[in-house]
């Protein structure tokens, strides 16, 4: 179970079940013999039983070092990410074909200390997963790349059926919670420039709550989203893992989620899901059956 810290008492919707022991234990025994991670150990993700349990999974490549310092995260940081491992994406396949992955997401540190920011790793593994378990679907949640649309490129010819990069935060609390090398118009101008090269992939992005924002704030991130023509969005309550910086200012309650839920379908986005324990790829899959359903239906 993960495990938290906060300053304020937790409310009683905020329960997290516990994971079912043998699902966890397969996949972390064939993850270590390859000497592979998931970002939902790294990041203390409340979903991980139930998302490995459904033949989901979130792998983290490219170290699991990285070069920037966002306060809400837990992942451990520094100057430089390690070397880049050259037979990862082969490893990273044969792990998606022997836990019969249905739908895999793969994301990074952030690694500003490589040219390409990783995106010819992205690339090679997602042809490498193609090449041996085709029938797996393959999302991306990739960082900025330090706004390299060159290096953003090679990740889009690889042909992922999602690709996916988080705001993370309202606009007024991007340099109180990320990298100060992050920047909220270059994260909405990275999901804007994906859809100006592929018009047809899939985008998507996911938004923290409780750390200070306004109502209004949340509504003007969705709208700038949606102007960047992302398709899919997750909303999700902010948790303090251990290791996390930033103290929980609020815990949204369910039926303010449910609202946004509303208000964000209003607004035209494909998929939404929102609730506390939300996370980016919470039920991946599902956002995108849905997505691909009702591109059929409008055809």
């Amino acid at each position: 179970m993960a495990s938290y810290i906060t300053d304020l008492k937790k409310p009683d919707w905020l329960k997290v079940r516990y994971p079912n022991a043998s699902s966890v234990a397969n996949v972390r025994g064939i993850l270590g013999r390859e000497g592979l991670r998931t970002v939902c150990d790294s990041s203390q993700c409340p979903n991980l039983g139930e998302c490995w349990g459904k033949g989901n999974a979130t792998i983290l490549i490219l170290g699991n070092v990285c070069t920037r310092h966002c306060r809400f995260c837990s992942v451990p940081h520094g100057q430089l990410g390690g070397s880049v491992d050259g037979a990862e994406a082969e490893k990273v396949a044969r792990v998606v074909k022997a836990l019969k992955l249905k739908y895999v997401v793969l994301t990074s540190v952030t690694r500003d200390d490589l040219d390409d920011g990783g995106a010819s790793v992205f690339a090679r593994t997602v042809r490498a997963i193609d090449s041996i378990s085709p029938e797996t679907r393959v999302e991306l949640l990739i960082p900025d790349l330090g706004g390299n649309w060159d290096a953003l490129e090679l990740i889009i010819r690889s042909e992922p059926d999602v690709i996916s990069h988080n705001v993370e935060v309202v606009r007024s609390l991007q340099k109180s919670v990320r990298d100060l090398r992050a920047d909220y118009y270059r994260s909405l101008s990275l999901l804007r420039q994906i859809k100006l090269s592929d018009p047809g992939m899939i985008t998507k992005s996911s938004l923290m709550l409780g750390l200070g924002e306004e109502w209004g704030e949340v509504i003007e991130c969705m709208w700038d989203l949606r102007k960047a023509q992302v398709d899919a969005l997750a909303i999700g309550q902010y948790l303090r893992p251990r290791g996390g910086e930033l103290p929980v200012v609020r815990y949204i309650p369910p039926e303010e989620f449910r609202e946004l839920k509303t208000v964000a379908g209003s607004l035209h986005f494909a998929h939404v899901e929102s609730g506390p324990f939300v996370r980016s790829s919470y039920r991946a899959e599902v956002a995108f059956d849905s997505i691909v359903r009702g591109r059929k239906d409008a055809c």
